[in-house]
């Protein structure tokens, strides 16, 4: 797309505020089709410098010499606008005229807000560095002293002196759960790159360990019995649990779990009130829930730094192995066609942990399956998201 707008193929492109990041082609004029947007978590008005950023697309140097930036007004106010104009100066019409409200949870914006936010200065940049289990892994599997490395990173930045402190703490913690965990042994001496640590020998090349929860799931890998026809499953549900919950499907099968309830309590004679009462305990599949936490809560104490950081247990790609579902089924099954990309996301990082976070001694030929069609359907469905892990994986074996 880049190459071709800059060769002037492209008269008009459209997509989301992404486009404005990063890219360089000669855009003359930038509209804006609002000035709100859903940020993962709620909608909102832009910020000044992400307003800034997509409207310094328009006029770039070296392919004009000025540009233009339009923010189009609200669907409801443009609609408004054109019922009084078609009213004209008739009072008797304009009393009748029923404005069109805005629609529920709609973040207004207007041309006040289109000034403000040209004239409002940037906000100030704030640091999010956080160091994680898979950053850790990372320094400390470079050639040389890692210590040094990761007092480097540590220290030599930007951060007030008081959040430094915070994260050498917090770094500290991550080490000896790693140690502990047996992920990680330190060397008596340097071995011949010069490094101090060494990653266990049990693990796949391409082993990461990429949330908080890593180091905790391959702990309570010991507490399953391989020779259990459920194995396979059981590891699926304890990296599950380690997952941000895909929301919108986890609602939908609390929904059909509680249908399913009120009509067997309806049949069983039970009373309103108590129905509604028993319905507040029923959630949606959550497979080891005490076995889960009950590690969780030993794995705690000796690893405080996780309790920021509880399991969620949950039974998505274990409720798709056991009913031999495909992403259409599942999707069908509970009605969450908008939320397909959610749904998507949500399997990639099944395929992701399944494939990099589980040590070799764990790994069994059903588990081999498991991640085999797991990577086949999600690429099925959208390849880029598979081939983006394998591609990152690819690199880091280079290295």
């Amino acid at each position: 797309m880049e190459r071709l707008a800059q060769q002037g193929l492209l008269k008009v492109i459209a997509g989301t505020d992404t486009l404005g990041v990063g890219i360089n082609v000669p855009i003359r004029t930038v509209l804006f089709a609002g000035l709100s947007k859903y940020d993962g978590r709620r909608v909102r008005r832009l910020r000044a410098r992400e307003f800034h950023q997509i409207a310094g697309r328009a006029g770039r140097a070296g392919f004009d010499t000025v540009g233009y930036v339009v923010a189009q007004a609200p669907e409801h106010d443009v609609e408004n606008a054109r019922a009084v104009a078609k009213a004209g100066d008739d009072p008797k019409k304009l009393r009748k005229l029923v404005r069109r409200k805005p629609p529920e949870g709609f973040v207004s914006w207007g041309e006040k807000t289109f000034t403000q936010l040209i004239d409002a200065p940037d906000e100030p940049l704030r640091s999010h560095f956080q160091m994680t289990t898979a950053m850790l892994l990372e320094v400390l599997g470079r050639p040389g002293d890692c210590f040094v490395a990761v007092r480097h990173l540590l220290e030599d930045n930007h951060e007030p002196r008081d959040r430094q402190l915070r994260h050498i703490k917090h770094t500290i913690e991550l080490y000896r759960g790693l140690r502990d965990a047996g992920i990680v042994v330190q060397l008596e001496e340097p071995d011949e790159t010069g490094r101090h640590i060494a990653l266990s020998v049990d693990m796949p090349e391409n082993f990461a360990l990429t949330n908080p929860l890593s180091a905790f799931a391959m702990a309570t890998f010991e507490i399953l019995d391989p020779e259990s026809s459920t194995y396979a499953l059981d590891v699926v549900s304890i990296l599950e649990s380690t997952l941000e919950n895909p929301r919108p499907l986890l609602l939908a099968q609390r929904k059909v779990a509680r249908d399913a309830a009120i009509a067997e309590m309806k049949a069983d004679g039970i009373e309103y009130e108590e129905r509604m009462a028993k319905l507040e305990d029923i959630t949606w599949p959550q497979p080891l829930f005490e076995e889960i936490f009950g590690a969780f809560e030993i794995y705690r104490r000796g690893h405080p730094w996780v309790a920021s950081f509880p399991p969620n247990p949950k039974s998505v790609l274990r409720e798709m192995l056991e009913k031999a579902m495909t992403f259409t089924e599942l999707i069908s099954a509970y009605g969450l066609a908008r939320s397909e990309g959610v749904v998507l996301r949500y399997l990639s990082d099944c395929y992701r942990v399944l494939r990099q976070g589980v040590p070799t001694s764990a790994v069994t030929p059903e588990i081999e399956q498991i991640v085999a069609d797991l990577g086949t359907m999600v690429r099925e469905v959208d390849s880029s998201l598979v081939d983006e892990w394998e591609a990152l994986a690819a690199q880091a074996a280079e290295v």
